[in-house]
């Protein structure tokens, strides 16, 4: 009867077996076969029964190493981890060479977080025999610790193994995005799809990395597939959006971010994109709406603490902008996010003359600790009103756009915005050359720098027309080391400008900028026209390009086309702290991206 039972069972008549071994279990309750095989089959109906019957199965032999394996596969699938882990392990302990076994207990360690151990069971199963199951798997665990480079290497090995692996082709994309290789990316997703059209995880990643290649179309239409195959991904609904916005066509952004949160209304992202949208069509007070909507979901969000402190300087509430903006940098300081961003000897050295400065003006700030100082708004202006013609007459002359503004502030500007740089505690971006940076969200967001922002394109709409502010950052140098390293930015106008007093430039007819009449080509993504050096210096000979230098000056602007290639000069300052240059930069529009 056992016997007619499995043959059933082979066959795929599942009814008939069942009631076989069922019979079996009634004539002979001990039967482990028939108990064991009742518990598989239940399992391959997806029947919650089949646990329990395992549980017998197991009551009858404790050893068996299907029974086990079964049993963890069943406690795994109802998120019973730590027992599943007991019975996988127990497989491990009683036959070290069982290949399934250690390749299960690696997945169920993956899911425990417990990477490294995940890591090392997957070894044992590729010990026993390579696989291209246990290699994906590995891969999946060392991606999952940022190990980046070592899980690209365990999928190509999978995939050396078995090509057509789809989960394996799908993860080797995932590793590229997050190395930034989003051409790779691509390829690896689009092979995934060449195998398995209707694949959603394929088609959602894909979008991902053609938005940050800035091919929005691309993005889009991927996209648009994933959705197809689950209309009821909200975050994709989300990701629509934002490509859209970029695209510009903001009411069907705005379209999207509703479909996804008719879906998931309590989507912190979701708010939060919607109210940048919102914001960059003026419609300031549902972007507020929007963004306290987000907040409420995700009390400690800090670009939507920062989005929201903008938009009260938007709305001119100035004092609540800047109580917001300083818990967005305290936020960033006391969750341990700057602590952890990599540092280096010049911006120990800073930290040092800083502290050192306002010790010297009774302003006590202990390592590791922050101070924000008052950035507020001018009564009056902040761009000097000076310059209103002949800025708009520099850029319509010449070809390409460059316009260079001196005293581009008020005086009065321009002593609160040195106070606000050379106080506040936000140089925690520290680059190789020997730069500092200071981000929107780790306080770089005062209120004055709202102001300054909104007033250069009331003051100079013929330069950046309708362009919003896509982006600000401040940079302070190290007296001698150098500077940024020659590149095109993401945006459609650059405004750049330095607030050093002109004493500390030792080099009067440098230390500023240099600006090549030669454009990134449309067909270059960010990664080329931002790291590729040696690219770009080709490419620079090649076309026969000239550079444009403009010497350092206190309160000078250079603003220009952003597609345009440029490079800090050579810096020779003065030591000591007040003596860094200071530069700031605000990027108005988007670059003309290819494929839009």
């Amino acid at each position: 009867m056992l016997n007619q039972a499995v043959a059933f069972h082979q066959a795929g008549n599942l009814t008939e077996a069942q009631r076989l071994y069922e019979q079996v279990l009634r004539i002979d309750p001990r039967s482990f076969p028939a108990q064991y095989q009742l518990a598989l089959l239940l399992y391959q109906q997806q029947r919650p029964e089949a646990l329990s019957a395992v549980d017998a199965a197991l009551q009858l032999n404790p050893g068996s190493r299907e029974a086990l394996l079964l049993h963890g596969v069943l406690l795994m699938g109802r998120g019973q981890l730590e027992p599943a882990l007991a019975s996988i392990s127990k497989v491990t302990a009683g036959n070290p060479r069982d290949l399934q076994a250690w390749h299960n207990r690696g997945v169920i360690l993956t899911r425990l977080e417990r990477f490294q151990d995940a890591v090392a069971s997957f070894e044992q199963a590729l010990a026993i025999t390579p696989n291209a199951e246990s290699w994906d798997g590995h891969g999946s665990a060392l991606h999952l610790q940022k190990r980046l480079e070592e899980a690209l290497r365990s999928f190509d090995n999978a995939l050396v193994l078995a090509p057509r692996f789809i989960a394996a082709l799908c993860h080797r994309g995932a590793v590229l995005a997050d190395l930034k290789r989003y051409g790779d990316a691509v390829q690896a997703f689009e092979a995934a799809l060449t195998l398995s059209p209707e694949l959603f995880e394929a088609w959602s990643n894909r979008g991902s990395a053609f938005y940050e290649m800035e091919r929005m179309t691309e993005a889009l239409e991927s996209y648009d597939r994933a959705l197809a195959l689950r209309p009821r991904h909200a975050p994709d609904w989300v990701n629509r959006g934002k490509a859209l916005e970029v695209l510009e066509r903001v009411d069907e952004a705005i379209a999207s971010y509703d479909r996804a949160l008719s879906i998931a209304p309590d989507n912190a992202e979701a708010w939060y994109a919607r109210s940048l949208t919102l914001r960059s069509m003026h419609r300031f007070e549902e972007a507020l709406a929007n963004v306290d909507k987000a907040l409420a979901i995700d009390p400690s969000a800090r670009p939507a603490l920062v989005q929201r402190a903008w938009l009260l300087c938007e709305l001119n509430k100035v004092t609540e902008g800047l109580v917001i903006m300083a818990e967005a940098a305290g936020h960033a300081v006391k969750s341990g996010l700057v602590a952890g961003l990599p540092t280096s000897p010049h911006k120990q050295r800073h930290e040092i003359e800083q502290r050192e400065y306002l010790a010297a003006r009774g302003i006590a700030v202990r390592d590791g600790g922050y101070y924000f100082a008052e950035g507020n708004k001018l009564p009056g202006p902040a761009i000097n009103p000076a310059n209103i013609e002949t800025a708009p007459a520099q850029w319509a002359s010449r070809e390409p756009r460059i316009a260079v503004i001196d005293n581009l502030l008020t005086e009065e500007a321009l002593e609160r915005l040195r106070r606000f740089c050379w106080d506040s505690t936000i140089w925690h971006k520290s680059y190789k050359d020997g730069y500092l940076g200071a981000l929107p969200e780790q306080g770089f967001a005062c209120p004055l720098l709202a102001q300054i922002a909104e007033e250069l394109r009331d003051t100079f709409p013929a330069i950046i027309g309708d362009h919003r502010l896509r982006m600000m950052w401040g940079f302070k140098y190290d007296s001698t080391l150098k500077g940024i390293g020659i590149h095109a930015d993401q945006a459609a106008v650059n405004v750049n400008f330095w607030i050093t007093p002109d004493e500390a430039n030792l080099n009067p007819d440098g230390g500023g900028l240099i600006v090549w009449d030669a454009a990134a080509p449309d067909d270059w993504d960010p990664a080329k026209y931002n790291g590729d050096e040696s690219g770009i210096r080709a490419f620079l000979a090649q076309a026969g390009a000239k550079a444009v230098k403009v010497p350092y000056r206190a309160n000078r602007a250079v603003i220009f086309d952003s597609d345009l290639f440029h490079e800090t000069d050579d810096i020779e300052f003065n030591e000591g702290y007040l003596n860094r240059r200071i530069n700031l930069t605000m990027l108005y529009g988007r670059r003309t991206y290819y494929g839009r």
